[in-house]
């Protein structure tokens, strides 16, 4: 969507009725667009603008910023790389010549809390502060340490006006990697497989087998661009040779990670090629090489925590698990998993082949259909 600066309120909620009808952005608290209220059509312009960021700002949160004077934009930006201005700098920073002197009489908002601490960047309360904006509307309370409410403080100390909670389901769940990472100190993960109707992930002798339909393995590729890491086990890596790439889509590679207990993967495999990083877990070397880290793990306990507690010290946000059904299955069974994706090739059938992981109990949380495929979600409470 194109950028609003000196765009009307009724111009934000056509904007805003686009997202909620493409379902790029839903709150259980909206049906409609004509129940947005003034401060809930800017915040989710603010969530668009924050969603650009998306791939790019990791381990840092997507945040987006949007400034009005009386229900016109004059400044909008969002943090678009990782360590580089955030959102509201760059809001600021857009405002026209002609319209400077009215920062001091208008509103910012802003899907999270601005900082209030010195990181790769100055604080962004102060530079609120400095600007002396007046009113501040914060979508929700950044869990970091270094801000968790210390923003808001030092802003409500100035003086200005601070409105919280808009939209905070909404903005807490588009950083829900940064969130997660933050509160329960371990990366988001995200179980994903492709089976056949009859619930098989590859045929008896494994030999390579293409399950999903090609505009399936562009959403993938889309899926991978959105995540930190991608995992895979000893058995994909070595009958499939995965690149683990985004090749299909216009974004980040993640970090490639593979399991390799006792190092017999061959170095010939595409994941070696030292094109993009890549972490081995291992139990027999610690060593690191360009783009090649081998990180030595321990067989006495279970791998699962193992390498969620060295993702976490890595500073990785999130994980996209795309191994065999073995792999898949141990982080379902140690409920170490935040959501799962199933695609599921309504026309094929394997028979006697390896049947996918099991996922009892839970209702999915919506689907779609992409040609022969249907995608289901999952989500833990």
């Amino acid at each position: 969507m194109d950028a609003l600066v000196g765009e009307p309120a009724s111009a934000v909620a056509i904007a805003a009725k686009r997202l909620i009808l493409s379902g790029m952005l839903s709150s259980p608290i909206i049906s409609s667009a004509s129940s947005l209220n003034t401060d809930e059509i800017y915040m989710h312009r603010c969530l668009e603008l924050a969603l650009r960021g998306m791939g790019f700002v990791a381990p840092n949160p997507m945040v987006g910023a949007v400034l009005v004077y009386q229900g016109r934009i004059i400044g909008e930006g969002y943090h678009q790389h990782y360590g580089q201005a955030h959102a509201e700098v760059n809001c600021l920073q857009s405002v026209k010549k002609e319209d400077e002197p009215l920062v001091t009489e208008s509103v910012l908002y802003v899907s999270l809390e601005p900082c209030a601490h010195h990181g790769k960047t100055p604080p962004c309360a102060d530079l609120i502060i400095q600007k002396r904006i007046p009113k501040v509307v914060v979508g929700c309370r950044d869990p970091f340490p270094r801000v968790d409410g210390k923003g808001i403080e030092k802003m409500r100390s100035a003086g200005i006006e601070v409105l919280t909670g808009v939209l905070e389901t909404a903005c807490r769940d588009i950083n829900k990697r940064f969130l997660t990472f933050h509160t329960l100190h371990r990366p988001y993960i995200i179980v994903k497989w492709a089976q056949s109707a009859d619930g098989r992930m590859a045929s008896a002798d494994r030999s390579r087998l293409s399950i999903s339909h090609p505009l399936t393995n562009r959403l993938v590729h889309k899926w991978r661009s959105e995540e930190s890491s991608i995992l895979v086990g000893t058995n994909t890596a070595l009958f499939d040779d995965p690149a683990l790439t985004t090749r299909l889509w216009k974004g980040p590679d993640p970090i490639r990670i593979v399991i390799d207990m006792d190092l017999r993967l061959p170095s010939s495999l595409q994941l070696f090629d030292h094109r993009v990083k890549t972490i081995v877990f291992n139990a027999r070397l610690h060593d690191e090489q360009p783009n090649l880290l081998y990180y030595q793990v321990t067989r006495d306990v279970s791998l699962v925590p193992q390498l969620l507690h060295a993702l976490r010290h890595m500073n990785i946000l999130s994980i996209l698990v795309e191994g065999g059904p073995s792999l898949l299955q141990s982080f379902i069974d140690e409920d170490s998993w935040d959501e799962a994706r199933i695609i599921s090739n309504e026309t094929m059938t394997i028979g006697n082949g390896i049947p996918a992981p099991s996922l009892p109990g839970l209702q999915s949380v919506g689907g779609e259909r992409i040609a022969t495929d249907s995608i289901r979600y999952f989500r833990r409470s």
